[in-house]
């Protein structure tokens, strides 16, 4: 059941707004792909959208270790490349970008220079498990997830809060695959996409600081599950499958009121919306397609 209607979400097409140019791609085998894409050479795999203030878009390459700018004009500019796996990216209160990197934790680049700095590599002395996927609230406190390789057979995934005066919450610690997350406007709700279990979790995020009756917000099916995630006009959620070939669009009580249909491959990672507007860009990894699409005031 979609919603209380007992109707089907309205489909959405999308376009390809742009693709990795063929002289970035390097199809060859890397430990990522081998781990994660077993048989499988890729020459790319897509992640982490997000726009900066003058409207251009970032993204990832995990396998390769690379960070891209797409310009307003579909320019693509190499702007990073180095030794980790960046997924999760999200935009810092100075303008600079946080990246959710696998191997070595939650790092800040300067998009300007090209430095790169650690700001968080452990807890407590303990390696991450894997980090995923990061977002800020509106004071300044980033959320991340630590993934690995969790599941449905090791429910061990993680959520924290690192607050913007240096303290570090566990907040949740049984998720088997957390992935994107969403803070909402007022730092209220607090949305995790659990891959493995192939739900959207729900927590109200206490005045403490703490969780409290976290619960399944929607439940989806198919060979992976939620990835990214994105807030629309305060209570619209979006939600990438990496499975299922598109974005689902849930509302205020969790129905799923639309569906964002890939124009390219089935492996649908990320999504953010272009700031000010309703436009929304898509990241379809098997293919190195960004896709875009329009949706209408709710």
């Amino acid at each position: 059941m979609w919603n209380l209607n007992f109707t089907p979400p309205t489909m959405i097409p999308t376009t390809v707004l742009t693709r990795l140019p063929d002289s970035f791609r390097q199809a060859r085998r890397t430990d990522w792909v081998d781990a994660n894409k077993p048989g499988h050479v890729m020459d790319s795999f897509l992640e982490g959208p997000v726009f900066d203030d003058q409207r251009n878009l970032y993204v990832t390459d995990i396998p390769y270790g690379r960070i891209f700018r797409i310009e307003p004009d579909l320019t693509w500019h190499l702007v990073l490349e180095y030794d980790g796996w960046p997924n999760g990216l999200a935009l810092g209160p100075d303008g600079s970008l946080w990246i959710a990197d696998y191997r070595k934790g939650i790092l800040r680049l300067d998009p300007r220079t090209g430095d790169l700095t650690t700001v968080l590599g452990h807890r407590n002395s303990e390696s991450f498990k894997g980090v995923n996927d990061l977002v800020f609230d509106g004071e300044g406190n980033l959320y991340f997830t630590d993934q690995g390789q969790t599941g449905l057979h090791d429910p061990t995934g993680r959520v924290y809060r690192l607050r913007a005066n240096g303290q570090l919450d566990l907040l949740l610690a049984n998720a088997p695959s957390p992935n994107g997350l969403v803070v909402n406007d007022d730092a209220s709700v607090l949305f995790v996409a659990v891959t493995r279990g192939n739900q959207v979790w729900r927590a109200p995020l206490l005045p403490n600081g703490s969780l409290s009756k976290m619960g399944a917000f929607q439940t989806f099916f198919g060979t992976s599950g939620p990835d990214g995630m994105a807030l629309l006009d305060r209570d619209r959620l979006l939600v990438a499958h990496a499975s299922l070939g598109g974005v689902f669009v849930l509302n205020a009580r969790g129905e799923v009121t639309d569906f964002l249909r890939s124009a390219a491959g089935a492996t649908v990672t990320n999504v953010a919306i272009k700031p000010g507007t309703r436009e929304v860009v898509m990241t379809e990894s098997a293919t190195g397609s960004i896709l875009f699409a329009s949706l209408e005031a709710a």
